[in-house]
């Protein structure tokens, strides 16, 4: 297989702003999902336990949680795709040292 190392480079570049904002969106849905729970644990009344409880169950929080799997899932997904894309470049660098010096042994 034929690796073109422009592709994976082009792949890369025009990648890092989308994984960028990906992780962006994640840091923010985590720190927002703190401000969630200390406003529901202000709603309750009771001990820490029961505020903490009532925040967690809470369908706010829940949805919140759900964001922060999708933004998780989206960040990884591109650095893997974006470490693939690296490798290739690297398998590609290899091989072509390798061909250098096979060439030089001739």
């Amino acid at each position: 297989m034929e690796i073109d190392p422009n592709r994976a480079i082009q792949y890369l570049v025009d990648n890092a702003p989308k994984f960028a904002e990906a992780k962006a969106t994640r840091v923010f849905i985590e720190n927002y999902l703190r401000s969630v729970k200390s406003k529901l644990m202000g709603n309750e009344e009771g001990t820490l336990g029961a505020k903490e409880a009532y925040a967690y169950a809470h369908s706010d929080y829940i949805e919140q949680l759900t964001a922060l799997r999708i933004a998780t899932e989206e960040e990884e997904r591109l650095k893997y795709m974006m470490s693939a894309a690296q490798l290739r470049v690297d398998v590609w660098k290899t091989n072509e040292y390798t061909k250098r010096a096979e060439l030089k042994n001739l």
